[in-house]
């Protein structure tokens, strides 16, 4: 069957968070790294629950007979594979907490509960309970009388089950105060020794409901929906920025998708909650680790001395391709340039922005912005350059999933400065990484164009793998301000040259360029595809890899997350090999490469292969045109698919089996390009 060539999405994702867990498990991974990798396991489950179940959950009250398209299954036959999965996953993650709490007493940290203090530290703990703690907490009572409080996204609640002296049993709510306690509480005549703020609310519960006796209790936290449609609810009336606003406060009301436990109560009283929640009882989970372990962050912090639980410091390093000291715009209109984040700076990117802000020939400045920093650099130099004079035109896409309130705050600055800023086009999010100086010189008009892989993010490029490309060629600028144009006027480029740009131009010329190494394996003349993507789930694409896999074509895929299309298959997907890479860096880079030899096209772009990227999106891939940068990303895609430390193989039933370098000599394909880059640096500064 055609199925078996294919992999349900959630499933696949879910895959994929394992692989962020077995890095916890790692012992050849440091101490501290590992903790960071629990904790990215749980945000990153924290958003599958409120976005992809709060999708399916949603898709199950519009039609629940609705089929996905590769495996035919149901919304609720999908989120019930799903739960089963996460199950296993969490019952790991309770064993890899244990495991690093162990490690942690080693490195003198120690997390305890009242059963592991003595009867002196517990009196100390509780005069400081009713000191700083009492007053500053709310207590809610359920009842007949008294609704059910709202419980808010992901926070902590101290819950108990409580009997008054005529036996009636209610409900006993505590907000754990988010952000109000620190999360962890020294413990007194142990050094090192914490308990965690929750923990000790919980147990002196009895002091916060005088006259009853609490008969249970446990700790719980609830995810909500997240995945609320922005254009589906949008007034004509209000501004659009402001409209955004309001998504992001109403993100906060969703139904529950998601109730977890930090140890078994009576499932009555479960059930009791579930029915306030309007919660199936499939949706909770009890574990033995804490319902939140961001905290593990604040250990690792009061760690930092002892630097081999540490990853050995690396810094970006200077691309050899621009010389600092010379002014950079110049350097870029005589050659083109390709920035490989960490590897490489974002220096010279923040150097060129600024150094256009006050150039006296550059008349215009645009570019989309998708994610920022915090601080953001990028921000202050189109400022500056708006100050100075410049046409200085920003897209901000304020849809970018929880990073709406940033952006809007951003937009609102750069509207201060005199910058024009537009929100995107109606119904689709421009996730495209693009950059457009235009300069008047006596020559004529000169483009300076930069098209990326990630975002402009200053902290993300040093943990994120990207590409970012500098050129001044006139035919990529002259495409890229055609972009910008339809932009400025809502609107989407339905033909390019060069340039493969979504919605309208971007699969079409994907199946074009599958066609053309499809022809070349009918010929004998051996089709050859090479693709580094961040996830595969466009079925219209793979059913078209699948065609040339038939066809004899050899495609080898690097995807880090979802992959929905099964390599390995005999008669179907036999030609196609897929890897991921997860390591101390999130490789975010978008390569395709089609055919071999100097008759290859290689690109780099900001897109996926999903189908909101192809079809529901802005997005650009960028030809890379100079000989020597061509070279530059097949070492690049080369060097990581080789890797035999961080790399897992994709088997035919869609599990992945770590690669591990036995005899051969082992090749972490990061650490040998933050190395490379150290060496290219050093041998330009002799």
């Amino acid at each position: 069957m055609e199925t078996t060539c294919f992999e349900n999405r959630e499933l696949s994702w879910l895959r994929f968070n394992e692989r962020v867990l077995e890095e916890a498990e790692d012992e050849r991974v440091p101490l501290c790294e590992r903790l960071t990798f629990l904790s990215i396991f749980q945000s990153n489950l924290d958003e599958f629950f409120m976005v992809r179940i709060g999708s399916l959950h949603d898709q199950m009250l519009l039609d629940k007979e609705a089929r996905e398209n590769k495996t035919g299954m149901t919304p609720g036959e999908q989120i019930d594979a799903a739960l089963i999965r996460i199950r296993e996953l969490c019952h790991r993650r309770d064993q890899a907490y244990a495991a690093l709490l162990e490690r942690l007493e080693e490195e003198g940290v120690t997390i305890v509960n009242f059963r592991a203090i003595s009867p002196e530290s517990e009196a100390y703990m509780e005069a400081m309970f009713r000191r700083d703690f009492v007053p500053l907490l709310s207590t809610y009572i359920v009842g007949k009388k008294q609704t059910f409080p709202f419980l808010k996204n992901k926070e902590i609640y101290a819950v108990a089950v409580l009997n008054t002296k005529q036996e009636k049993q209610k409900i006993g709510i505590v907000p754990c105060g988010d952000g109000v306690f620190p999360r962890l509480v020294a413990v007194p005549d142990r050094t090192g020794c914490f308990m965690l703020a929750e923990e000790l609310i919980l147990h002196y519960l009895p002091l916060l409901f005088p006259g009853y006796r609490v008969v249970s209790k446990t700790l719980a936290r609830i995810t909500r929906n997240a995945d609320i449609d922005a254009d589906i609810i949008y007034d004509e009336d209000l501004n659009y920025r402001d409209h955004m606003a309001e998504v992001v406060r109403l993100r906060q009301k969703l139904c529950p998708v998601r109730m977890e436990l930090s140890r078994q109560i009576d499932e009555d009283i479960i059930s009791r909650l579930c029915g306030q929640l309007k919660l199936d009882m499939n949706r909770v989970y009890e574990y033995d680790s804490p319902v939140d372990v961001s905290f593990l962050f604040q250990i690792e912090d009061r760690l930092r001395s002892h630097a081999e639980l540490f990853y050995a410091p690396r810094h970006p390093q200077a691309t050899p391709d621009l010389d600092m000291n010379r002014p950079l715009l110049d350097q870029i209109a005589q050659k083109d340039v390709l920035l490989h984040y960490p590897y490489h700076s974002i220096r010279p990117f923040l150097r060129m922005l600024t150094e256009a802000a006050h150039d006296p020939s550059v008349v215009s400045i645009k570019m989309t912005l998708y994610r920022l920093a915090r601080d953001s650099k990028i921000v202050e130099a189109l400022v500056e350059a708006a100050e100075n004079g410049k046409q200085v035109d920003v897209l901000v896409e304020l849809k970018a999933r929880f990073d709406e309130a940033n952006n809007i705050e951003w937009s609102r600055r750069l509207e201060r400065a005199g910058c024009h800023v537009i929100y995107g086009v109606d119904k689709l999010k421009v996730h495209s990484k693009l950059c457009l100086i235009t300069r008047k010189l006596e020559s004529g008009v000169q483009y300076i164009t930069q098209i990326g892989t990630g975002n402009y993010n200053e902290k993300t490029s040093r943990l994120y793998t990207d590409l970012s490309y500098l050129t001044a060629r006139r035919e990529i600028g002259e495409e890229v301000s055609q972009v910008f144009h339809a932009l400025t006027l809502g609107e989407t480029v339905d033909h390019m040259t060069h340039l493969l740009v979504a919605p309208h131009c971007l699969q079409d010329k994907l199946l074009d360029m599958i066609e053309g190494e499809i022809g070349k394996a009918q010929t004998g003349a051996g089709g050859y595809i090479r693709l580094k993507l961040n996830s595969l789930t466009d079925k219209t694409l793979m059913d078209k890899l699948i065609e040339a896999s038939q066809a004899g074509v050899k495609i080898d895929m690097i995807v880090r997350g979802i992959c929905c299309l099964r390599g390995g298959v005999p008669g179907k997907t036999e030609n196609i090999r897929v890897i991921s890479v997860v390591g101390r860096f999130l490789e975010h880079s978008r390569i395709y490469i089609f055919g071999r030899g100097k008759d290859a096209r290689h690109y780099i772009a900001s897109a996926d292969w999903m189908t909101r990227n192809t079809l529901r999106r802005v997005e650009v891939a960028t030809p890379i045109l100079d000989d020597g940068l061509k070279a530059r990303i097949e070492e690049i895609f080369d060097i990581i698919w080789r890797d035999n430390v961080q790399a897992r193989e994709q088997q035919p039933d869609g599990s992945y089996r770590r690669r591990m370098p036995g005899a051969e000599q082992a090749l972490s394909s990061q650490n040998w390009l933050y190395d490379d880059a150290y060496r290219r640096a050093s041998e330009r500064q002799q």
